[in-house]
This record gives C-alpha cells, structure tokens and sequence, in this order.
C-alpha cells in the first residue's frame, strides 16, 4: 500500500470518526425528554430535573467545540506533514532512534497539553462552576497538572522507553516481551494505585469508628467479602460529584468512599453501593476484566508488529525516513476503527457485569436501598436520564438508570 493510499484511509478514518461522534451527541440530544420519568417522581422535583436538561446540553455543546477544535486541527496537522517535519527538526536536535522518538512523543505531549488548557480551565471554573459542582481551586488546577507531567514523564516516558528499546532489540517479535511488560504493569497498578498513584493527588482517611464502619465489616462478614481497610476520600476537593470504589488484588480489599457520597446518602444506601461492589468481586468481574484487558493488549501488539515497520506509515505522514514514532502515530489511527469494535464489546460486557454486581447487592442486601442510591446519585451528578439508546451503545459502560432501575424491580 503506497504512502499516498496510506495518508487517504487516515484522513477518511479520522473524518468518519469524527463524523459519527457528532451524529451521535445529534441523537443524544434530541432524545432529551421535557417530562420527568414517572421512575424519578418524588426524588427530581421540576427545576432540578430542568437544571439536568440544561447541563447535558451544555456538556454536549462545550464537547461539540474542543471535538471540533481538535479534529480540525489534527486534519491540518496530517495534511501538511507536520509530524513528518517535526521529526526531520528533532533528528537535528538529537540522535539515537530512541532518544528521536521519546523527544518526539514528549514535544506532542506537551504541545497538546498546552492547546487544551484553556479549554480544561472553562470546563472546571466555567462549566462546573455553573452548575455546582467545580471545588476545585486554581492551586489545586496547577499542581495537578504539575503532578500529571511529573507522573508522565516517569511512568509514561519509562513504559515508552522499554517499547522502544524491545523494538530496537527484537524486531517484530517485540510484541510477546512487551506483552509481559504491560500485563504486569496493569497488574502492579492495580495493587499499589490506592496506596501509592492516588494518594498524590487526594488524601485518604481511615473511616472513623461509628455505625457505618460496623455495618460495612458486618456486611463484609456476612457475605466472607476479605475487606481489610475502608477510606474515606476528599473528592470535595475538586467537585461535588460522588463515587466509590475498592482496589486491591488478591484476599484483602480496600474500599475507597467519597466524602460526597457519605454526606448525601443514609448508611442503608452506602452499605447498598458497597454491596454492589463487592458484587463485581464475587462475580470475579475483576479477574474477568483482567483477562481481557490483556488479550486486547496482546491483540494490539501483535497487529502493531504486521505494520510499524513499514516505511509508508512515516511518509503518510510526511516523514523522510522510516522512523518508529511515525510507524506508532499512524498505526494508532488506522487501528482505531478495530479499537472502536473492541470497544463496543467490551461495554456489552460491562452493562451486563453492572446487572449481575446489582442483582447481588439486591439479593445480599437491599434492593430498594441500591435503587435509592442510584437515584440520588443521578439526582447530585444532573445524569441524562434519556440517552439515546445508539449514543449508550456506543459510549455506555453502565446501563441507564431507568434500565438499573426496571431490572433491580424484576
């Protein structure tokens, strides 16, 4: 396939993409419902359901402009060979194929960082802001962002460093070696991320001792979940929004509770999220996950090694020589129609794990408490009550609420 043939199918992919986005916020929009569902009488009362309506349409159009900004300026940039320029001005700076491509990736980071701070700024203390939910304050917007780079560099430079290295070293075989590296590194997040990734950017206390920590090791007892520690998070100190969580793999859990969650819900409806978590546990819908997480992974990097060495990946995009970096830019977009089916399957999986993790919280627990907590949580977070059944499709990992809702009833 020549290098012009190549640039068309990237241009077509990212357009059609593009495109179908659009369609679909088009059809999630219109399937807005000026009426309460009957399901949510009594807990939305008219203004606040109102207010949801205007924060989805706002979400949708503040989407509708960064999607906008960002396709047309990706299009330009392919177009007029900028990568392929970028890497002919960084081969000039530095040399050493794999210093090029992590000089490379670095500047593209940064740069695309930069361009989307001002739409993140509008986001949080415009957006948010307007609808009650932005905490956080400009300090804590930098330091985040300091953190993020800091967190970056380290993690992300240092797992683009073995690739590079592996690639360099063994070829087209490097798919099975950087297999191995990334399942460990997604199994080594998943051990230390509440203890070590997490606690830079928000601080976890230990639940006080009290009725809703009895009632969490008593439910914890009854149904043998290996809880070992439960925390309390300051997620009050970004945004109004609630959530909760546990980590940890292996015999002992931690569950993480949002300070927002505690303060607007009674401690029959969190034991009732708690137990709709460790659903997901008992279901093994954390091993599961696991697993296809890393054959996906696997899936990728053996695709990936049939194309990156082709030279007419980097001319595509401008590029005078074959070069690694240029290889991975472009087989990141014409892999993304794959990645978007993949993608598809995995949230078909997901909904359902949501049903069987609610089915459990009901059976072990209360039902009607977890349909209460559902409730409020959409009520505190503005949810779209009414997506569009092809907008949930494609972008859904949970059901709807009113879906959560009829199946808890049945």
């Amino acid at each position: 396939m020549s290098a012009e043939t190549i640039l068309n199918i990237i241009l077509i992919i990212i357009t059609a993409d593009f495109l179908l986005d659009k369609i679909l916020d088009w059809l999630n929009l219109s399937n807005l419902k000026s009426e309460l569902p009957q399901q949510l009488k009594g807990f939305y009362d008219k203004d606040k359901y109102q207010k949801s309506i205007k924060y989805t349409k706002s979400n949708s159009w503040f989407s509708f402009t960064t999607s906008t900004f960002s396709f047309t300026l990706s299009f330009i940039l392919i177009v007029t060979g900028f990568f392929g320029w970028l890497d002919g001005e960084v081969r000039q700076m530095v040399e050493g194929e794999i210093w090029i491509s992590l000089i490379f990736f670095g500047i593209i980071f940064i740069a695309s960082d930069i361009i989307n701070i001002p739409f993140q700024i509008y986001g949080t203390f415009v957006l948010e802001e307007k609808y009650g939910f932005n905490k956080t304050t400009p300090k804590t917007f930098v330091l985040d962002k300091l953190k993020g780079y800091l967190l970056t560099i380290i993690i992300g430079g240092g797992i683009l460093f073995i690739l590079l290295k592996l690639i360099n070293v063994f070829g087209e075989n490097f798919w099975i070696y950087f297999w191995i590296v990334a399942s460990v590194f997604v199994l080594l997040v998943n051990m230390f991320y509440t203890s070590l990734i997490l606690p830079l950017f928000n601080k976890l206390t230990p639940l006080e001792e009290g009725e809703l920590k009895q009632k969490i090791e008593d439910y914890s007892k009854k149904v043998n979940f290996p809880l070992k520690n439960v925390y309390v998070m300051d997620g009050s100190k970004r945004s109004n929004k609630s959530n909760a969580f546990f980590s940890g793999i292996g015999k002992k859990k931690k569950i993480v509770l949002f300070d927002t969650l505690i303060n607007n819900h009674s401690n029959e409806e969190l034991i009732a999220v708690l137990a709709h978590e460790v659903g997901h546990y008992k279901k093994k819908h954390i091993i599961s996950n696991f697993a296809i997480s890393i054959i996906q992974t696997g899936i990728v990097l053996f695709i990936a090694s049939l194309m990156i060495f082709n030279p007419n990946l980097s001319y595509a995009l401008g590029g005078g020589v074959n070069a690694i970096h240029l290889n991975l830019l472009a087989f990141g977009i014409l892999f993304s129609p794959i990645s978007h089916f993949i993608g598809l399957f995995t949230n078909v999986i997901s909904r359902k794990n949501e049903y069987q993790a609610d089915a459990y919280a009901r059976e072990t627990y209360n039902g009607n408490a977890l349909q209460d907590a559902l409730k409020k949580l959409s009520v505190d977070n503005l949810s779209n009550l009414t997506p569009h059944p092809a907008y949930v499709f494609f972008h859904y990992s949970h059901p709807t609420l009113l879906q959560r809702l009829d199946a808890l009833n049945k």
